[in-house]
């Protein structure tokens, strides 16, 4: 789908649904990465994530863009258009629109771990997160020699 189809797609649903006319464009744009899309104040336009269309179909588009919309109108009526305001729930639920959208990627987990170090003299553990220079820092309580024992537990 090209950003022409995108605009008449979003037009066509702005007739429908909300029955006002869409003037500005629809764009597809690749560096959204956690939302399906977005509203620029600004221009008016309407960004749409591509890779929600590829992974999720026409259907979750369509709510994307419904949502999308709820924020278009709004603001250009000057009424509530953030999440928050009592207009744009009132709008969401009168559409039919999502409030959120599929997820695209999982969370991230971190996967590191952690490394523990281990003092030389008196045996105080040290858990971190980060790595450290054992040649830089010394025990806190007997200022001895720190050495790695486990790495990425």
């Amino acid at each position: 789908m090209t950003n022409e189809e995108l605009t008449k797609l979003i037009a066509e649903i702005s007739r429908d649904v909300f029955g006002k006319p869409f003037r500005h464009q629809g764009i597809f744009n690749k560096r959204l990465r956690t939302t399906g899309g977005r509203y620029l104040l600004r221009s008016h336009d309407i960004e749409i994530n591509p890779a929600s269309y590829n992974k999720f179909g026409h259907e979750e588009l369509a709510g994307i863009i419904k949502h999308e919309l709820c924020h278009y109108h709004l603001h250009l009526e000057g009424k509530g258009y953030k999440h928050r305001d009592k207009d744009f729930r009132e709008l969401l639920t009168e559409s039919g629109s999502p409030r959120f959208c599929s997820l695209l990627a999982e969370k991230r987990r971190n996967t590191s771990g952690f490394h523990l170090y281990e003092c030389i003299s008196c045996n105080t553990e040290y858990p971190r997160k980060i790595r450290m220079n054992t040649a830089k820092y010394r025990c806190g309580r007997c200022t001895g020699k720190l050495h790695l024992k486990k790495e990425k537990v």
